[in-house]
């Protein structure tokens, strides 16, 4: 059963400390995790929000031993995240 995973830091990310994250965790072979089914990272660019589907609880907590020594090399405070079963995803095209 898939499970959503929002993270509200705790201070705000912004865009620069999110593009590095992103970055580290391409160089550490994590850009594309096992299990991650989509990614969105929202809200305004001094204060972003991060929104996870990931299949199982499991592969998002091996994605956790990579991702948290990032964020907290870059200073940033990732809070607890809200873990929620999905009910329902629709699957629509992105407008271009």
């Amino acid at each position: 059963m898939p499970f959503t995973f929002s993270f509200h830091t705790d201070g705000g990310m912004n865009a620069a400390q999110y593009d590095k994250v992103i970055k580290q965790l391409e160089a550490a072979g994590a850009g594309h995790p096992k299990g991650r089914l989509y990614h969105v990272c929202h809200g305004e660019p001094n204060s972003l929000h991060v929104t996870d589907v990931w299949d199982t609880m499991e592969n998002f907590q091996e994605f956790g031993k990579v991702l948290m020594p990032i964020l907290h090399e870059l200073g940033v405070a990732p809070g607890e995240p809200v873990a929620e079963k999905v009910y329902n995803i629709i699957e629509d095209a992105v407008p271009a």
